[in-house]
């Protein structure tokens, strides 16, 4: 067991906005949230999930809708203290701890809040090792548990319990429940028991996330970027799929998402060459003249070319020379069901998922 201090979150952001392949939600608002917490109830446990007892109730906290949204729509951060209860009472046990369902910007950082303010340990496991945009799409719903009951609130204090005869349909009502909200709301669900925590579940990505942030954090002290860059690409075994200027931005916000797509200028050793991104909250496809280059549920991941920081959707800007990163999925998603879950076709691509290492390699080869 160890405890999440202020330093600790501020890299924890850092490193899950990586993961968050660009959706996941910015970090700011929510590491403001997770630090007002730990300053005022103090630092947060983090422990591992074989520590969990077998029949011990977790639940996660995070938001959904569209990440541009919750720039400007703040959660007043007393939702989960109504949220809790209704799912104790549901369940008819105790909340033991809380986790992150995803590794993006403010859904790493909702539970530090939580887990702070109600005086709850934090579990280093989460449902998917990176972030994706619907409730359905996590390791514990494709091994069969179910995302409901969840309860679903916003700022203005209204809640609904609701339950679903599966994960889709939990999908559906809450995404509808969530526009009429205003795109963003505040939900707690997707219980599960300690024992399911290891078997299901992504472990070690709070202490990972860390990781990668603090080597961000220090990415000054490197001799140079490049030589940081490589030790990131060291600890993710990601790759450097391209380098460049972005040139042109198409978003949009629809049903509780954002849409689009970015054009990045390649220079350098990719002068000449165009990169294109296409994303819905999250990155789904990377295009480098026309050839795909990694698509979900492996991770496409935009970092600043000059410090490292992760550059989430909502933050791209024109003229900003960013480095593509492709990071490999977890082995869960790598299963049949895991690829008809998130793989490109679920998101309207007629393409066929190939492992990312496997189209560097096809597509280094094609460059000799």
């Amino acid at each position: 067991m160890t405890q999440i201090n202020i330093d600790d979150i501020k890299h924890i952001a850092i490193g899950a906005s990586l993961l968050g392949a660009g959706g996941g939600g910015n970090p700011d608002v929510g590491t403001l949230m997770a630090i007002s917490a730990v300053r005022e109830k103090g630092p947060v446990q983090l422990i591992d999930p074989n520590d969990v007892p077998g029949d011990a109730l977790v639940i996660s906290a995070s938001m959904v809708g569209a990440p541009a949204v919750s720039l400007e729509k703040f959660p007043n951060g007393n939702e989960y203290d109504k949220a809790f209860p209704l799912l104790e009472e549901a369940y008819g046990q105790k909340v033991y701890a809380t986790y992150p369902i995803e590794a993006g910007g403010i859904n790493s950082m909702i539970p530090i809040m939580v887990a702070a303010r109600q005086g709850l340990p934090l579990v280093d496991v989460d449902g998917m090792g990176r972030a994706f945009p619907e409730l359905q799409m996590t390791t514990f719903a494709i091994a069969g548990h179910p995302v409901t009951p969840i309860v679903i609130t916003d700022e203005r204090g209204n809640n609904a319990l609701v339950n679903t005869v599966d994960a889709k349909w939990a999908e559906k009502i809450i995404r509808t429940i969530t526009v009429k909200m205003g795109a963003t709301s505040s939900v707690a669900g997707d219980a599960v028991h300690g024992k399911d925590l290891v078997a299901h579940g992504v472990t070690g990505i709070i202490s990972l996330s860390k990781q990668i942030g603090e080597l961000i954090a220090s990415a000054s002290d490197f001799e140079t970027v490049d030589a940081a860059l490589t030790q990131l690409l060291r600890i993710t075994n990601g790759y450097k799929l391209f380098t460049g200027k972005i040139t042109d931005i198409n978003h949009t916000t629809k049903d509780g998402f954002n849409f689009g797509e970015v054009t990045i200028e390649g220079f350098d050793e990719f002068e000449q060459s165009l990169g294109s991104v296409s994303f819905q909250n999250e990155n789904i496809i990377f295009k480098v003249n026309d050839q795909i280059l990694a698509t979900a549920p492996d991770l496409i991941t935009l970092v600043d070319m000059d410090t490292l920081i992760p550059v989430t959707n909502e933050e791209l800007r024109y003229g900003k020379r960013v480095n593509v990163l492709g990071l490999p999925a977890n082995s869960k998603w790598r299963t049949k069901v895991g690829i008809a879950t998130v793989g490109p076709r679920y998101f309207g691509y007629d393409i066929d998922y190939v492992p990312l290492e496997q189209l560097v390699e096809k597509h280094s080869k094609m460059g000799e």
